[in-house]
Parts: structure tokens; sequence; C-alpha cells
């Protein structure tokens, strides 16, 4: 079974290469799983692993994967391998750990965690643009080795604890520190809005996994509940997605489709 949260399709794009070497169910959380995240029970098969595949946040994990981890209802759990494929722009901190920590709370065992450099696709904060078509096309191109490598090790690996993970300098730092602060201040919806670029297309409410965004008179508006993954801007056809001042300019991200 593969779990996975994906905002601007690099972690679908990882879930669908995985399911291609490996097999299984995925389970993409959005809508409902992630609004109401034990509104489904789910059933792990005796001898069937559990891949959680998602992005990293500013060094952690994102909220509404900790929320689905800690309140999800899952029969079988406690006797499969859980599995940490995590993508990201460059490094992931300690990230890996905190995701031990939940999987343990939880009484299931988690294993090997992994992590795949995926194009860039924050640009929220001054500094942080997409990649340079060069540098997307290279992670793009590597990716598939990359995810081989990782199903390879799944298939032959035990139950060891072990990290294959790319985690930067200072990722105790990252992770203990900035991560939190990114979460308190970093993570409201309060910026975002529609230029007159906007054609009313309706495109970000449709695919927002929180169902976050109504239109109104045709023009997009952003409740309080919003993972920050970013969908809507990278999305939307006419770019006419913003947040505050500070996506003025940069570049958007599109996924190659896995449909």
């Amino acid at each position: 079974m593969i779990i996975c949260f994906s905002g601007t399709g690099n972690s679908r794009l990882v879930a669908h290469e995985l399911q291609c070497h490996i097999g299984g169910e995925i389970v993409e959380l959005s809508g409902e799983l992630l609004l109401k995240p034990g509104s489904r029970v789910f059933s792990v098969a005796p001898g069937e692993d559990v891949l959680w595949v998602f992005p990293i946040y500013s060094w952690g994990l994102p909220p509404v994967v900790v929320s689905f981890i800690r309140r999800s209802k899952f029969l079988g759990a406690e006797h499969a391998r859980h599995f940490m494929v995590c993508t990201c722009g460059d490094d992931v901190g300690r990230a890996d750990d905190r995701w031990r920590t939940l999987i343990g709370r939880r009484g299931w065992s988690p294993c090997t965690a992994f992590s795949v450099q995926m194009p860039n696709t924050y640009v929220c904060m001054k500094g942080f643009d997409v990649d340079s078509p060069e540098v997307e096309r290279d992670k793009l191109e590597r990716m598939s080795e990359v995810v081989a490598g990782i199903a390879e090790r799944i298939l032959n690996g035990g139950r060891r604890i072990e990290s294959h993970v790319v985690r930067g300098s200072w990722a105790w730092a990252k992770t203990a520190i900035v991560y939190p602060l990114f979460k308190t201040f970093c993570m409201s919806p309060g910026p975002f809005r529609a230029t007159e670029a906007c054609t009313g297309c309706g495109i970000c409410s449709r695919k927002c996994p929180m169902e976050n965004i109504s239109m109104s008179e045709g023009r997009p508006v952003w409740g309080g509940n919003c993972a920050m993954c970013l969908r809507c801007y990278h999305q939307c056809p006419a770019n006419a997605v913003q947040y505050g001042k500070e996506t003025t300019g940069k570049g958007q991200y599109h996924a190659p489709s896995v449909e």
C-alpha cells in the first residue's frame, strides 16, 4: 500500500514510479481523507508493506500528513513494514526522525527512510523560485533510477531502521528550529490572491486537496484550512494565483502527468 500526499505532483510521480516496481494500491490523500482522517478504515494484508510518500516542508513533514498518521484508522498496520519516501528540492534535515517517532507512537514498525530530489516548487519567500529548465530536467531524468534503487532496497530489505536521505548541513537545527517557525509564521493562506489575469476557470477550486478554495462571482476565495501545497499556484493556467508580493515574477512547475 502506498499512502501518498502530493501538492504539485512530484510525490505523485514518485508514488506511481514505485507502484511500477512494487505494485500495490495508491491511496492519495485529498478531500475527506485529509479533512476527516478517521473516516475510512484501511486494511493492510499480511505481508504487505506500507509506503508513506510525501513532500518535505521546510525540513519537516507536511502538517496534513502528520495529522493523517496520528488520526487514521488501519487494520493490520502493526504487522507491516513502514517505509518513508519523501521528495525534496535539496535536503530533508532530520525529518525522517520525526516520521519514525510518529509511526512508532502508533505501535507500527518504521523501517528505512529515503529521499528523492525533485524539481523545487516552493516560491513563497524571497530567494525561492522554481529550478531552471536544465536543473528541472536533470532531476526528473534521475528520478526513475533513484526510485528503482529504492524499490530494490524495499523488496530485498528487512525491518532495518536506516536512512538513505540527503540531510544537508545543520540538519538538526533546520528540523528542530526552522521547521516549527515555518509552520507558525509561513503557512497562512491569507496572502493568496487572484490577479486581474484570472479567467474564473475554477481549476484552483476543483484541484485543491483541502477543498479550501471557493468561487465567488467568478473569483477564487481562500478559506483558512490550507495545506500550503501550492497546487493552486502552479496549476493556474493564467498564472493568476499569487501569494502576496512574494511570488511576483516567479515561475510555475508543471509535473509530468501520470494519468
